[in-house]
């Protein structure tokens, strides 16, 4: 998931955004959609990339689980895309959908809002940037490879 350090969220506009090169005045970006229009945004925006994420979970006080986890856990349990309607789920079936996912996620700090982001952001990834998700298991697969290796040795 090593894509999501060049994936971001812009607070105000919808949808997630690929950072493609910083420029004088800001960073331009290119829509996560079918059609990839590009902009460039301003450097007072407030730009949340998805690498720096996590979401709180209760085994500490200051304790969280990075996105890109959540993510690839998402991917073991439900395959390519959330059926979940998060226009019309209520925040106990958010709830539901993310204590599948992540059991121990922190009820108290976690918003529904949170979840419903966390649920679009993964069916635009894996839908528009399938290839986020492939690399991990190449590297998972290249882990493996080597640790078999020394194992031999």
């Amino acid at each position: 998931m090593e894509l999501l350090k060049e994936i971001a969220n812009i607070s105000g506009q919808s949808g997630l955004y690929r950072i493609l090169k910083p420029t004088r005045t800001g960073v331009i970006v290119e829509s996560l959609d079918g059609k990839k229009a590009r902009s460039v945004v301003g450097a007072n925006a407030r730009v949340s990339v998805l690498k720096d994420i996590s979401v709180y979970i209760e085994d500490h006080q200051d304790a969280a689980m990075p996105l890109a986890n959540i993510f690839l856990k998402i991917r073991e349990t439900h395959g390519e895309k959330i059926e979940l309607n998060t226009k019309n789920a209520t925040e106990a079936d958010l709830f539901d959908f993310l204590g599948t996912v992540v059991p121990n996620f922190d009820r108290e700090r976690v918003h529904g809002s949170d979840v419903k982001k966390m649920i679009n952001w993964y069916n635009i990834i894996s839908q528009n940037l399938p290839e986020a998700f492939e690399v991990e298991e190449a590297t998972e697969e290249a882990v493996e490879t080597e640790e078999t290796k020394a194992e031999e040795a």
